[in-house]
């Protein structure tokens, strides 16, 4: 990891290290630098399968819940430890599923973690130098091991996500899984699971799919290589539902190697630009936008925040929103914890509480129940993706985003917020006549309402420009009055 570096606007191609096979597109480590890793560092080299298994209705919401297989890889040039539990030398594996639709990149399912406990010393990744033979504790340099989908959708070895700091890849080895509702079927239990309605096909026209597998392991993170642990593979949905096994999936393409799925909304919409930010002492965030203009005198603002390692993780983001400015359908996005997995612990149960939105002091801010009030609260947490978005009736210009760390400083990792660099809506000019609030070439009574209904305020009605609607103002558009 480069703690503290801003890296710039992410590169999608380069030389690759590496050759897949399976069906695996390589890029080196985090997809903007090149060379062979110093000390052990892991991939995922292939998303080769998935395993579906039987839906369920939870809070009135159908369910479907699926696995999906993750092959790693070591590309480093030291041997990386693949101890089982209760050893904490050892990978942790999350699986995620997105779905692209409308302009929007979203985040629709997420499971539960696997943990490592041997590896095979296969080929995946090119030449192989093993560790030993069958299936040792340890991953030898240039070696791949497959872990299946249904390996990875084994609920007896998964466990929570709360239990891993995915910034130092480690975990306490006698971290306990929260209780499962008892309502929740079981099936559905700890798996990458979404609802049915993100996979109808009916409802989710020219809709594309991703699934995405991640590794953090202590070792890796230690060397500085944890940047690249994430690849992604596309797939399509089935249009007939199972009762016993929900949609079936068709992979395919390739597995497009070291990169975060949040990378494919750049490749289907070109002018989505696409950051990534590094928190001193902590993690990796990847961010993405996009404007667009709808046609009709406003414009279109979409955000994405994909926390890559980050264990102080996200709470709040804001965007600059000039006074004047109209801001209309604001909306938020992030995908469901499931299964318990933020809740032991907590006075409350807010893992799922939408962020609220709030125009003031010239931004839109979106935040969640504060650490302070919840540690288990609705926050961005590593291997997770948020959406923001908004309409503004002024045109896009270069503005800091900020997203607002939830867990407490440290010693290491001070910081409380993250600027990124972004677009937001520009200041609207200000009217030829300052008594013409509404700019049609008249001071009328339409200015005058617009004057009177924001009296003692500042912004629309201040003719004079000193900060407060009043009488003075109201008397400068009286004077300017045209009827």
């Amino acid at each position: 990891m480069k703690i503290g570096t801003f890296v710039g606007t992410l590169a999608l191609g380069g030389l690759a290290v590496f050759i897949g096979q399976m069906n695996a597109t390589a890029l080196p480590q985090d997809g903007s630098e090149g060379g062979v890793s110093a000390g052990p560092d892991v991939i995922v080299g292939g998303i080769p399968d998935y395993a579906r298994y039987t839906p369920g209705t939870y809070n009135g919401v159908e369910y479907a819940a699926y696995a999906v297989g993750t092959t790693s890889c070591n590309i480093g040039t030291t041997q990386l430890q693949w101890q089982p539990m209760p050893s904490t030398l050892h990978p942790t594996i999350p699986q995620n599923m997105y779905r692209y639709s409308n302009g929007r990149f979203e985040q629709i399912g997420m499971s539960w973690i696997k943990h490592g406990f041997c590896a095979l010393q296969q080929t995946l990744c090119g030449t192989c130098t093993p560790a030993g033979s069958g299936c040792p504790t340890v991953l030898g340099i240039g070696c791949s091991d497959p872990y299946t989908a249904s390996l990875n959708g084994d609920q007896a070895d998964l466990k929570s996500r709360r239990g891993v700091n995915a910034a130092l890849g480690s975990f306490p080895s006698n971290y306990t899984d929260p209780t499962a509702e008892t309502a929740e079927p079981s099936a559905i239990r700890e798996r990458l699971r979404v609802r049915r309605s993100d996979l109808d096909p009916t409802s989710n026209p020219g809709a594309q799919y991703f699934a995405e597998g991640q590794y953090a392991h202590p070792d890796d993170a230690a060397a500085g290589n944890d940047d690249n642990n994430c690849s992604y593979r596309k797939f399509t949905v089935g249009t007939t539902w199972s009762t016993t096994q929900g949609y079936p999936l068709t992979l395919s393409g390739s597995t497009i190697q070291q990169q975060p799925a949040i990378n494919a909304w750049q490749t289907i919409q070109t002018d989505v630009s696409t950051r990534e930010y590094d928190v001193a002492g902590d993690g990796r965030f990847v961010f993405a936008y996009r404007t667009s203009d709808n046609g009709n005198g406003t414009w279109h603002y979409e955000y994405a925040v994909f926390n890559m390692n980050s264990h102080r993780s996200g709470g709040s983001f804001s965007i600059p929103v000039p006074e004047g400015v109209v801001v209309t359908n604001i909306g938020f996005k992030s995908p469901e914890y499931h299964s318990g997995d933020q809740k032991a612990g907590a006075s409350g149960y807010n893992q799922n509480t939408p962020w609220t939105a709030t125009v003031a002091n010239g931004a839109i801010t979106w935040s969640g129940v504060p650490y302070a009030t919840d540690q288990t609260a609705n926050a961005l947490r590593w291997s997770t993706l948020f959406n923001f978005r908004f309409d503004a009736n002024q045109p896009p210009q270069a503005a800091n985003a900020t997203l607002g760390l939830f867990r407490p400083v440290t010693s290491t990792s001070p910081a409380t917020s993250v600027a990124m660099g972004s677009r937001g809506p520009s200041a609207p000019p200000p009217p030829a006549n300052p008594s013409d609030l509404n700019n049609d070439g008249l001071v009328n009574g339409s200015d005058l309402a617009g004057l009177l209904g924001n009296w003692g305020n500042s912004g629309s009605g201040d003719v004079n420009g000193d900060g407060s609607v009043e009488g003075a103002d109201l008397a400068a558009m009286l004077s300017a009055w045209t009827g």
